[in-house]
């Protein structure tokens, strides 16, 4: 009975009214819109790209981004995750592409990225063995980690944005908080569906709200057109080289070990277990959509943290509200106008919703270690300790690392992989593969209860 409740967790609603389905869809676009759209302007502005190219890189991201979105939640024999999962360009991947491109040529991102893409997609079986390595106290402590190493990115966006000349103003320091107390109070009094899209609602009151004050900028709906081809190899055909696809190599092995985490912690919010053969084909279907990002010459694509949180607060666990997001987010790349639209979802805005989801998120983790995880037992607590220290530590002091070699940086300056190693190697060394289980989780009586 129990196996079949957890596959319909997953499963496309038919019950639910079409426009509910399509808000829930929307409210997923906006959680991840931000993200998706940074990594484009940064390496775009790096690489001195004109206009006319950055509106095409923008574009062809989100649409890659619903492409590979559906890949992941497609979940077939051969690849997909099956899971409601949102994929978009991977944060880890900019400072590599933009020293790549500036080396190389831009060809030579897009070469290191389909080869690292078809790595992914070869080595992905054996990624999936790995699943031993990632007993509670690990999965626990790396969904924490996802979390809290994601709260300062919420709180900059909620200031304004990291380097705005506006950052912690009266006003930006007022919507934030706003949107995140009007969430809350969503929360607290609203049910059924409008809880359930209580950030899509937040975000367009204090997108209203910031409009009133003057705060949004028309300019870019103004200028986008209504639609753009998109082509493959738009910026000139591939070029491979050694140092740059061991870089992008290595960039992909690091996406592998946070979308392990992501997975991980979204199987225990829709009460799905999942398999070493689940996770292979979690691992190729990414692999396949960081092929098709250098094919289309967009980015390398990877689980997004945020949504997760989205799905626990929503208490939406189906896979059609991701299909109509990843949906949307095609339509979006061929129309620009619709993604410039989206775009007028102020920062400061977005990040009071941020602080919320990435919230959600700790409490996910939270919740796996209090309910599978000895505490009464010091090795565990020695465990989440070091690993959520060591991944909190690194993300807020960003130049610890800054004087080793920089192909060897990106495996220790990413504080959710450098958290994750920690836990990996600390359980290993206290507790073998067991994981430090609960009593609870191993069938026996706690301690409390045969005092009881």
């Amino acid at each position: 009975m129990e196996q079949n409740h957890q596959a319909d967790t997953t499963q496309f609603s038919g019950k639910r009214h079409p426009l509910k389905t399509f808000s829930l869809g929307i409210q997923h676009v906006l959680a991840m819109y931000a993200g998706a759209v940074l990594v484009p302007l940064i390496v775009g502005g790096a690489l001195d790209f004109t206009t006319e190219q950055l509106t095409y890189l923008i574009s062809i991201d989100l649409l890659a981004c619903g492409v590979a979105t559906l890949l992941q939640v497609w979940g077939n024999r051969f690849f997909g995750i099956g899971l409601p999962v949102m994929l978009g360009c991977a944060f880890q991947a900019v400072s590599p592409m933009i020293a790549i491109g500036l080396k190389d040529g831009v060809s030579a991102i897009y070469g290191a990225i389909i080869a690292s893409g078809i790595f992914v997609v070869l080595f992905s079986g054996i990624f999936g063995k790995l699943i031993k390595l990632f007993p509670p106290v690990v999965t626990g402590s790396v969904v924490t980690i996802i979390g809290v190493t994601l709260i300062p990115v919420a709180l900059n966006d909620l200031g304004g944005g990291q380097g705005a000349e506006d950052f912690g103003s009266p006003l930006n320091l007022c919507l934030g908080f706003g949107v995140l107390i009007f969430i809350i109070l969503m929360n607290r009094f609203a049910t059924g569906f409008l809880r359930s899209i209580s950030v899509l609602i937040g975000l367009i009151a204090g997108t209203v709200a910031a409009a009133i004050f003057g705060h949004v900028d028309l300019g870019p709906l103004k200028e986008a057109g209504w639609f753009h081809a998109v082509k493959p190899f738009n910026f000139g055909k591939p070029t491979f080289h050694a140092s740059s696809i061991l870089t992008m190599i290595l960039v992909a092995i690091v996406s592998v070990a946070e979308s392990t985490g992501v997975f991980m912690a979204l199987c225990k919010i829709v009460d799905k277990d999942i398999s070493s053969k689940d996770l292979a084909r979690g691992y190729r279907a990414e692999g396949l959509a960081i092929v098709l990002g250098g094919i289309f010459n967009s980015f390398p694509y990877t689980t997004y943290s945020q949504n997760v949180g989205l799905v626990q607060m929503s208490r939406v666990k189906t896979r059609d509200v991701i299909v109509v997001a990843g949906g949307l987010l095609i339509v979006i790349g061929f129309v620009p106008k619709i993604a410039a639209l989206t775009q007028l979802v102020p920062t400061s805005v977005l990040g009071g919703a941020m602080v919320a989801l990435f919230g959600m998120v700790v409490s996910s983790g939270i919740r796996m270690l209090g309910g599978q995880v000895d505490l009464n037992r010091f090795e565990n607590l020695f465990v989440i300790a070091c690993s959520v220290g060591m991944g909190l530590g690194v993300s807020v002091v960003p130049d610890l690392f800054k004087a080793i070699p920089e192909d060897l940086r990106i495996l220790v300056d990413n504080g959710i992989v450098a958290g994750s190693v920690t836990a990996i190697v600390l359980n290993l060394m206290f507790n073998g593969f067991k994981g430090g289980v609960s009593s609870a989780e191993k069938g026996e009586a706690a301690p409390n209860e045969h005092a009881a």
